[in-house]
């Protein structure tokens, strides 16, 4: 774009430097469009009867939840179109070729996604001993009885239709807007999951509702959280978004980091506990009733829980070694 000022011409022309290019949005624009975004998400929730939860209808009925799907469904088609018509229009270079790549969609990223997948069960290698050797799951695993979850209304919420619609609108439709307004990786790493985070909050109100006489502390500092949790896996699948460019991938790890539920940082390993936080943050979401297999809470010997914090520290290191190296990708969509 031509200098438009006096003084910028003359820079330009003395100092050799060429203009600026002006994005095509402005960061402001991009943001304003991430919160619409999340409002046409969220608020369709509360305008249908079907869909408001109550004192006698929770959020995991099964016509809440078919017509939560329903409505999630058709806000990410709009908002998919409404990127994918800006990326194809406003861009002095657009193509439906290029605006499928930066909304994720082509290529698919396969190895990507083994990769990344990968790359975060070595971050839950602590939980995953826990679930599958302590709490014996390994044996219900290698038989796949775990995919009947999907059958049931609240798992296919959970591993399919939360994990799909969420990574459609916060990554796909909208990370691709704020590389259009040329906003740094950094801002976008940080302030799209927070807007994720925010898109959860109204979990407190639902569960005031459906828990009136629990006290009030204890669902805020339930849903802070949340907020913590969701927002930190927020940047996360972000950062895995902008590295790979694969929607699929970011897909799979959120499904992945949803049957794994939030990991245990206190307390000790038993064979089967349910955790005291609640079913939708600090279980599992492996089956429909937020509940673990086993029958029994009997303790388990004190090596067992020493195994796992040490699982959990080696976990954690090496997700930060590999991070980069799991993550690279020559389907990126912008350099770091």
């Amino acid at each position: 774009m031509a200098p438009t000022s006096l003084y910028a011409r003359l820079k330009s022309y003395y100092s050799g430097e060429k203009e600026p290019v002006k994005p095509a949005l402005s960061t402001n624009a991009a943001v304003a469009c991430l919160v619409v975004y999340t409002l046409v998400y969220v608020l369709p929730f509360y305008i249908s009867s079907t869909t408001r939860p109550s004192p006698n209808l929770s959020r995991d009925a099964p016509s809440v939840i078919r017509g939560r799907i329903a409505s999630v469904t058709t806000s990410c088609i709009i908002c998919s179109i409404a990127t994918f018509v800006a990326l194809c229009s406003i861009v002095e270079d657009g193509n439906p070729i290029r605006a499928l790549h930066s909304m994720g969609w082509f290529p698919i990223g396969l190895v990507e996604t083994v990769k990344t997948v990968g790359l975060t069960a070595i971050l839950f290698i602590g939980p995953l001993f826990e679930a599958g050797i302590a709490e014996g799951g390994w044996r219900d695993w290698i038989r796949l009885r775990g995919l009947e979850v999907i059958s049931g209304w609240i798992g296919y919420r959970n591993l399919v239709a939360g994990p799909i619609t969420e990574e459609v609108l916060f990554r796909s439709a909208s990370v691709p807007l704020l590389l259009l307004s040329q906003t740094s990786n950094t801002t976008i790493i940080f302030l799209t999951p927070i807007i994720f985070g925010l898109a959860h909050v109204h979990h407190f109100y639902e569960f005031r509702i459906t828990h009136p006489h629990t006290p009030v502390v204890g669902a805020i500092l339930r849903s802070l959280l949340q907020f913590t949790y969701t927002t930190l896996f927020g940047g996360y699948a972000t950062f895995i978004y902008l590295r790979t460019g694969s929607l699929f991938a970011v897909i799979m790890v959120h499904a992945f980091c949803n049957w794994m539920g939030f990991p245990r940082f206190w307390g000790r390993v038993t064979n089967g506990e349910d955790t005291i936080i609640g079913p939708d943050v600090g279980d599992s979401k492996r089956d429909d009733t937020a509940t673990t297999s086993a029958t029994t809470n009997g303790r388990l010997g004190i090596a067992w829980t020493i195994i796992y914090y040490l699982l959990l520290v080696v976990g954690a290191v090496s997700w930060k070694s590999l991070l980069w190296t799991l993550t690279e990708s020559t389907s990126a969509l912008t350099t770091f």
